[in-house]
Formats: C-alpha cells, sequence, structure tokens
C-alpha cells in the first residue's frame, strides 16, 4: 500500500482527532492550496471548494469536531 494510500485509509477511519500534519498531507495530496492568514487562520482551496481552519495550538492534534467537518465536506464533494 502506497504511503499516499495509507493516509487517505487513516483519515477515512479516524473517530477523533488527527494531527495537523496527517491533514496538510492529506490536503496536499488532493490538490489542495494552502494559505496562511492572520494568527492561526488557513485557508485550503481546491477551485471551487474552500475550506477554512485553525492551526491547532499548543497541541498539534486537529479537533474531533473540525475532522468530521472536514470529512463531510471532501466527502459530499467527491474527494473521498
Amino acid at each position: 500500500m502506497t504511503n499516499a494510500r495509507k493516509l487517505l485509509e487513516k483519515f477515512r477511519s479516524a473517530k477523533g482527532e488527527i494531527k495537523w500534519i496527517d491533514l496538510l498531507a492529506l490536503f496536499n495530496l488532493l490538490g489542495f492550496q494552502k494559505i496562511e492568514g492572520e494568527g492561526s487562520r488557513v485557508t485550503f482551496t481546491n477551485g471551487d471548494i474552500i475550506i477554512k481552519l485553525h492551526k491547532p495550538h499548543p497541541q498539534k492534534e486537529v479537533r474531533a469536531y473540525a475532522v468530521r467537518q472536514v470529512k463531510q465536506m471532501l466527502d459530499n464533494e467527491g474527494f473521498i
């Protein structure tokens, strides 16, 4: 299994928090562009799809509610 496939499966099966670095790698894999905003704001774009998040701090994991929202959006748009 390739690293990309492992990352995608890890994200799909996530039930709670995931590492920020893993989410960045997933967005990169799916062709999203990262735009740094002010403070901890980060926007990811791919065509007309826009996902806005805050970098987690001081922890390094994205909260479960944000993972669910991203997962739902990516699923609705046919990315996963």
